[in-house]
């Protein structure tokens, strides 16, 4: 009985060792694939980036070369759940002012919602970068989210035990 539980055990194990080996190497791949594409817009022109990440949900990404006046030379998004997602052509956006990428343009709300979401953050920080007064900041990753969690409920388990103490 003993045997059987550990033999599933190791089964169990190396079955989520194979599984994250293989999520490590199509994330990289997803990774290179986005740097390629990047490369390919920057030979274009400037490019401005927009993002919507995706936790339950699709993600999504646009990326837009831009020339000196704001009009799209190319434009790409990716869009989906899985890191089998690949870039497509946006080819209705070729030749737009990137300006002018917002709620009220019938071009961007014809878009599913994190597709807008990700465009209007794409002109967001291309106008911010215009203007000079765009920053980096960074967003907190999931496995620093848990390790927050975690010390927050050590240090209320020991408050709670210091009072159970006193009492």
């Amino acid at each position: 009985k003993g045997s059987i539980l550990m033999n599933f055990m190791i089964i169990f194990g190396l079955f989520a060792l194979a599984a994250y080996a293989v999520q490590i190497i199509l994330g990289l791949k997803q990774i290179k694939h986005f740097n390629s594409i990047y490369r390919q817009l920057r030979r274009l022109g400037r490019v401005a980036i927009g993002r919507r990440s995706g936790k339950i949900r699709a993600g999504t990404i646009v990326m837009f070369a831009i020339d000196k006046d704001g009009k799209v030379l190319a434009a790409k998004k990716m869009q989906g759940i899985t890191m089998a997602a690949r870039f497509k052509d946006m080819s209705d956006y070729i030749g737009q002012d990137i300006h002018y990428f917002d709620s009220y343009n019938p071009l961007i709300r014809k878009e599913n919602k994190l597709l807008r979401i990700a465009i209007e953050d794409a002109r967001a920080v291309f106008l911010k970068t215009e203007a000079g007064i765009y920053k980096e900041s960074p967003k907190q990753t999931p496995l620093l989210d848990i390790r927050l969690q975690t010390k927050f409920l050590l240090s209320r388990f020991k408050l709670k035990k210091r009072h159970e103490t006193k009492i």
